[in-house]
């Protein structure tokens, strides 16, 4: 009987552990899957955001959108202006006012 109280005990502590969510936001843009993996805005300057994306599956490194000038800025340094189906405007429209 002390088993069986126990063991239900334990099933019951075991199924009501929440693992951390991995949510991520994915459109799809002219035949493209783009997923915002991570997004930080910055608090000093609310329209650039830091943002990690997989487009079509295919991670890349996290990038920093500035939604004002419509660049992004890779890790070194290089600024390249958003493109046709670029994930900057999905960025830029995720927390537009």
């Amino acid at each position: 009987m002390i088993k069986h109280v126990a063991f239900v005990l334990l099933l019951i502590l075991g199924l009501s552990v929440a693992l951390p969510a991995q949510a991520s936001v994915c459109r799809n843009c002219d035949n493209h899957r783009i997923c915002i993996l991570s997004i930080k805005r910055s608090a000093k300057n609310y329209w650039k955001y830091r943002a990690a994306i997989s487009f079509d599956g295919i991670k890349t490194p996290i990038e920093v959108y500035n939604c004002r000038s419509k660049v992004k800025i890779q890790q070194d340094g290089t600024v390249l202006p958003f493109k046709h189906n670029d994930a900057g405007k999905l960025i830029c429209s995720f927390f537009q006012k």
